[in-house]
C-alpha cells in the first residue's frame, strides 16, 4: 500500500553508523496546542493529515507516520568550547524527509518524543514552555525573513515532565532543510578517527550545495566535496549571524552541535532578542561568562567554522600542509563574507543607499546612543522609519519611543548623510521599511504565552504567532505589542529547558 507522503529516508539510509532506529514512546494524552497550515501547505503535507485525529497520534508518538523510518542521529560538539565526543539526538527522532511540490526536501523531526541511545540518563521528554518558545520564535524569525528551522505542529502530551518542578509536557514537530551540523562532521571526523567522514561530507554537499559542487567541478574537475561543503558552509553561516546582528537577535547557545550546515537557526532554548541595546548582552541562564553574548556571535560563528575547517583536513588534500593552506584560506573569507551583508543590511536599516567607508563611524555613534542612554533597538530603527518616510504622526511610534537628545543630535548628522543618497529616496524608505520590524518576539510576550500555555490556555500562543507573520506593518494594538517592557516587565535570563 503507498504512502499519501512523499516521504523518502536518505539519511535513516546511510545506515547504523550514522544513526539509530528508535521508534517515538507513546503519550498518555495527547492533545493539540498547535498546527500551521501555510507551513503544511508548504510541505504539501498529505490534507488527509493535517489537524485531524491522525495527525494528532502520530506527531504526538502514538502512531507511526506513513513512510517514516524514524532514527536518531549521532554526533558530537564543542560546548561552551569544551568537546564532548558524542551527544546525538537525545529527545529527538527524524520521522524521515518529506519532499515538497517543488522538489525541495525537508526533515521531519519529532523533538521531545521520548528516549533514544543519545539521551545519557535523560527522559527524552520535553516540558510545553520550550515548545511553545521555539514554535513562537521559529516561526516569528521566518516571518522576519531569517534563515531558520520551523514548527509544523505542538503537542501537549498530558503528563508531566520533571525538572526543577513538575511541568507540562509537549512534542515538537521540527522542519529543517536537513539537521546535519557541524557537529555531524566532528563525530565522524574526530571521535571515529575519520571512519565515515567521506560519505557523511559527500551526503551534505548532495543534500544541500549540489549546485555549488557542480559550478566548481566544471571549472576545476578536481575540487572535492569537502572544498565546496566548507566554502558553501562558511558563506551560510556568515549571512546568517549577519542577519542575527540585524535583529538584535541572540542566540544564547553557539555550540557547534547547534551549527546546521544549511546555514538555517536551530535550537531556540535560551535565545532572546534585545529591549534596549547592549553590545555585551546575555540572557542565557548558563552563559555565566557571556562567551555567546550578542557581541561575540560572529566570532563565535567564526570559530565554528574553523572546527569544522580541521575536520575536514583529510579530505581537502592528500599533503597536510597544502590542506590546511586550502582550510586557512577559507576559513580567512568569513570576515569578508560577514562584513559584506552586515553592510548591507545596516545599509538599508538606516536608509543608505550604500554603506560606504564614512558610514562606520555614523553608525557605531547610532550604537553608542542606544547603549548610553538605554534605548529599545527595534523602537529606534522604526522611529527613523517613520521620521524618513515622515510618517511620525500618523503610525504609533511616538507614544512607544522617545529619543534621547543625544539622539536628537545624531539625527542631524544621519540627515545629513541621506541627502547624499544618489538613489531615490523612495527605493530607500522602502527598504528601511522591510528590514526594520515594528513587533519581534519580544520575551515577555514569550514568557507570557508560555504561562498560559502551561494553564492549557493557547490563545496568547495562537494571537502572538498570527501578528508575528507580519512584522513589518502596523496594525491595532501595536501600541501594546510593540512597546518595550516595563520594568516589571523584563526579562533578564532565558532558559534552555532540556
Amino acid at each position: 500500500m503507498s504512502s499519501p507522503f512523499n516521504f523518502d529516508n536518505s539519511y535513516a539510509q546511510l545506515g547504523d553508523t550514522y544513526s539509530q532506529r528508535q521508534q517515538p514512546t507513546p503519550i498518555a494524552q495527547p492533545s493539540w496546542i498547535a498546527w500551521n497550515e501555510a507551513l503544511a501547505e508548504r510541505l504539501g503535507w498529505p490534507k488527509a493529515w493535517r489537524h485531524n485525529p491522525a495527525a494528532l497520534a502520530a506527531l504526538g508518538g502514538n502512531a507511526r507516520l506513513p513512510g517514516s523510518e524514524p532514527v536518531a542521529a549521532v554526533y558530537a560538539g564543542h560546548q561552551f568550547g569544551s568537546y564532548n565526543p558524542q551527544l546525538g539526538d537525545g529527545r529527538a527522532l527524524l520521522l524521515g524527509e518529506i519532499i515538497a511540490p517543488d522538489g525541495v526536501r525537508f526533515d521531519v523531526q519529532l523533538k521531545g518524543a521520548g528516549r533514544t541511545p543519545f539521551s545519557r540518563g535523560g527522559d527524552g521528554r520535553s516540558p510545553m514552555g520550550p515548545v511553545v518558545r521555539e514554535y513562537l520564535v521559529s516561526e516569528a524569525m521566518f516571518a522576519l525573513g531569517v534563515p531558520t528551522s520551523r514548527a509544523l505542529a505542538a503537542v501537549a502530551t498530558g503528563e508531566p515532565v520533571y525538572r526543577n518542578r513538575p511541568e507540562p509536557g509537549a512534542v515538537l514537530t521540527r522542519i529543517a532543510r536537513s539537521h546535519l551540523r557541524v557537529g555531524s562532521v566532528q563525530f565522524f571526523a574526530m571521535s571515529q578517527g575519520g571512519e565515515g567522514l567521506p560519505e557523511l561530507v559527500d551526503y551534505a554537499v548532495s543534500r544541500h550545495f549540489p549546485d555549488a559542487l557542480a559550478a566548481a567541478r566544471a571549472a576545476n574537475s578536481a575540487v572535492s566535496s569537502a572544498e565546496v561543503l566548507l566554502d558553501q558552509t562558511g558563506r551560510a553561516l556568515a549571512s546568517l549571524v549577519a542577519q542575527w546582528q540585524g535583529l538584535g537577535f541572540i542566540h544564547g547557545v553557539l555550540n557547534t552541535d547547534n551549527m546546521l550546515l544549511s546555514g538555517e537557526t536551530i535550537d531556540y532554548g535560551p535565545c532572546a532578542f534585545m529591549d534596549s541595546y547592549d553590545s555585551a548582552k546575555v540572557f542565557s541562564a548558563i552563559d555565566t561568562q557571556g562567551r555567546y553574548a550578542y557581541r561575540n556571535q560572529p566570532g563565535i560563528v567564526h570559530w565554528n567554522l574553523s572546527v569544522l575547517a580541521q575536520c575536514l583536513l583529510p579530505l581537502l588534500n592528500d599533503d597536510a600542509d597544502k590542506a590546511l593552506a586550502m582550510a586557512q584560506a577559507s576559513v580567512d573569507q568569513f570576515p569578508a563574507h560577514f562584513s559584506a551583508v552586515h553592510e548591507a543590511i545596516l545599509a538599508a536599516k538606516f536608509g543608505f543607499d550604500h554603506f560606504g567607508a564614512n558610514d562606520r563611524a555614523l553608525v557605531d555613534h547610532f550604537f553608542r546612543v542606544l547603549g548610553e542612554d538605554n534605548l529599545d533597538f527595534t523602537l529606534a530603527f522604526r522611529w527613523l522609519t517613520e521620521q524618513a518616510s515622515a510618517e511620525i504622526d500618523h503610525s504609533p511610534i511616538a507614544e512607544l519611543f522617545e529619543p534621547s537628545a543625544k539622539l536628537d543630535v545624531w539625527y542631524s548628522d544621519w540627515q545629513d548623510r541621506r541627502q547624499q543618497n544618489k538613489a531615490p529616496s523612495e527605493q530607500s524608505i522602502g527598504a528601511m521599511q522591510r528590514s526594520n520590524p515594528v513587533v519581534i518576539p519580544r520575551n515577555h510576550w514569550v514568557a507570557q504565552a508560555i504561562a498560559d500555555a502551561e494553564g492549557a490556555n493557547f490563545e496568547t500562543l495562537r494571537q502572538l504567532n498570527q501578528r508575528w507573520q507580519n512584522p513589518f506593518t502596523w496594525q491595532e494594538g501595536d501600541q501594546t505589542l510593540a512597546a518595550a517592557p516595563s520594568s516589571e516587565e523584563v526579562v533578564q535570563r532565558t532558559f534552555c529547558g532540556t
